[in-house]
């Protein structure tokens, strides 16, 4: 496996396999998915990687107000 990081766009890719890619598709906001030319998945790209982190921790607390 292949990790790239680009800090300045916020990026993190992740790579599995050597394989062309043949068809990528967004299957939520920021989440992209490469698929080789047998469908397999070679590849997984994580946009906005700050704000992903910000949210997902967030998601693990209960915020309340008085």
């Amino acid at each position: 496996m292949k990790i790239t990081i680009d800090s300045a766009n916020e990026a993190l890719y992740l790579r599995f396999h050597d394989s062309a890619i043949m068809d990528s598709e967004e299957i939520q906001p920021g989440v992209i998915l490469d698929y080789d030319e047998d469908n397999r998945i070679v590849g997984i790209e994580l946009l906005n990687m700050s704000q992903q982190i910000i949210s997902n921790i967030m998601k693990n607390f209960s915020i309340e107000t008085k």
